[in-house]
């Protein structure tokens, strides 16, 4: 599968979970029942992956995380704020960047119609 035939199919399970859970609680609730219906989409789902950072031909861990990576190819960056601000696309765009994906989704949980808190986050795609 493509970035967005896997986009496709994580934002029905996005749907699936908000339509069950409803907004308003914490990050972690959301991400925990998202593995879940990922895997029971058939969809290969890591979470809390830690990533090195390299600068000037160094490697450093420095437990850069991402909250959720889908088939390899798709980061999930979830929240649950009361709105989306410029720091969490920039926070994404960042780690698509260091990791070399193409694709991310922004969302966030915490909003009275989830289609308004999805975002997508390009990295040459």
């Amino acid at each position: 599968m493509d970035e967005n035939e896997i986009s496709y199919l994580v934002r029905k399970c996005i749907f699936n979970v908000y339509n069950q859970l409803g907004p308003g609680l914490l990050e972690s609730v959301y991400q925990k029942i998202l593995v879940y219906e990922l895997e029971e989409n058939g969809l290969d789902v890591r979470s809390e992956i830690s990533f090195p950072v390299f600068y000037d031909n160094r490697q450093f861990n420095l437990n850069f995380r991402i909250d959720l990576l889908v088939e390899d190819k798709v980061i999930l960056e979830l929240k649950s704020v009361r709105s989306l601000e410029d720091i969490h696309f920039k926070q994404l765009s960042t780690y698509l960047k260091l990791t070399d994906k193409k694709l991310g989704l922004l969302v966030n949980f915490n909003t009275t119609n989830i289609l308004d808190g999805i975002k997508r986050v390009v990295n040459n795609l």
